[in-house]
């Protein structure tokens, strides 16, 4: 890590489940609850950046949370769009241009599944229509492969939901809070083989918003502080397996996640052995599974004898998606990088309630996967 060091000092976050208000509103109330944890007035930020896929921009909040003329960026960037505005809030506080600065990630989708159109990216309608682009059946694809490869079992699909519903039970602003075994998530109705109606999130809202500042302004407002050790966000490489190139090259593809997680330990000056807590992308249960071999946490197949047994679980020896992830929260894009961040901040400090990490965890670890292939990691510690 070069130049000032960064701390979250306040964050906020709403409700993920399906409300009235609208993605803005939701966007305000997170921010305020982030200044108020902080200690902080609004007028004390002096930049802020954030964004949404479907719920507007948010340099518009400054109509509610006042004008105070601060410089406010707008951020979209797909599943990374929280990420990429906590790395701009972090290239402010250590390049000195600000000692406090707002990241805010917000959104409202539509119910229904994701579908991107093809043609609003200049594509062929086939991509749709033959599965390599729609999200349910690229993911399906992506696993698939996976399985065959490694020798994942789709129980062991089902158990990574199972433990997701489980954690968004103890999660009391989780969009999901009914817990589900694995036989049902088997037999929920196949959606894509091998991914059932219950591996998989869907569109939903929520807003998480993240005071950042400089350890100067920390030692005066004291409270319980996270250090931001790394926050990273990386595109696809050539020969990459992903949404929008679905060939890759025999063997284990490459892996955006792989890149971003790899520098994000490298610039943290810790690797995955050291963290305690971690949060990655499940926008199915294979995400999940993917992940955790991608992101360096085991080698690739060696996820059939860790997730039966307990070690991505609260209790765990490796706990994973403590507030339910994607699968029980939803995700918003907008929002979803930064619900991660939050959760973990909350478990370094303590307070994650019935879903809290035992042993007192020192670290933690953050990653967001979307399309077209890009990745944001970050590692925190107390």
């Amino acid at each position: 890590m070069s130049g000032e060091d960064v701390l979250v000092c306040g964050a906020g976050i709403t409700s993920f489940a399906r409300t009235r208000a609208s993605g803005r509103e939701l966007a305000v109330q997170a921010v305020c609850a982030a200044l108020h944890d902080a200690g902080l007035p609004w007028s004390r930020v002096r930049a802020a950046y954030g964004g949404s896929d479907a719920a507007g921009n948010a340099d518009t909040l400054v109509s509610e949370l006042g004008l105070t003329g601060v410089p406010f960026t707008n951020v979209r960037n797909g599943c990374a769009t929280g990420g990429s505005a906590l790395v701009s809030a972090v290239h402010a506080i250590r390049s000195g241009a600000a000692d406090v600065a707002l990241a805010v990630g917000f959104d409202k989708h539509p119910r229904g599944a994701f579908d991107p159109r093809p043609a609003d990216w200049g594509l062929d309608e086939a991509y749709g229509r033959d599965g390599l682009m729609v999200t349910t059946q690229f993911f399906a694809l992506k696993i698939q492969r996976y399985m065959h490869d490694h020798g994942i079992s789709p129980r062991t699909l089902a158990l990574v939901a199972e433990k997701a519903y489980a954690n968004g039970a103890l999660n009391p602003l989780a969009w999901r809070r009914r817990p589900l075994d694995a036989d049902e998530i088997l037999a929920s109705g196949m959606v894509n083989d091998p991914l059932t109606r219950y591996m998989f999130c869907s569109p939903g809202q929520g807003a998480v918003a993240l005071v950042l500042c400089g350890r100067a302004v920390a030692r005066e407002l004291g409270g319980t502080p996270v250090t931001l050790r790394a926050a990273v966000v990386r595109t696809r490489r050539f020969g990459s397996f992903e949404v929008f190139s679905p060939w890759a090259p025999p063997g284990n593809p490459l892996s955006v996640s792989a890149d971003a997680a790899q520098q994000a330990f490298e610039e943290a000056g810790l690797g995955p052995t050291d963290i305690d807590v971690c949060q990655l992308q499940d926008t199915e249960s294979g995400a999940e599974v993917m992940h955790l071999a991608e992101c360096g946490f085991c080698a690739h197949g060696e996820q059939e004898s860790l997730i039966p047994f307990g070690a991505t679980g609260i209790g765990g020896s490796l706990p994973v998606n403590t507030d339910g992830g994607c699968i029980a929260n939803g995700e918003p894009v907008g929002a979803s990088g930064l619900r991660q961040v939050h959760e973990v901040v909350q478990q370094l400090r303590g307070r994650a309630g019935e879903r809290q990490v035992p042993g007192d965890p020192a670290a933690g670890f953050t990653h967001v996967y979307g399309a077209p292939g890009v990745s944001a990691c970050t590692v925190l510690t107390r």
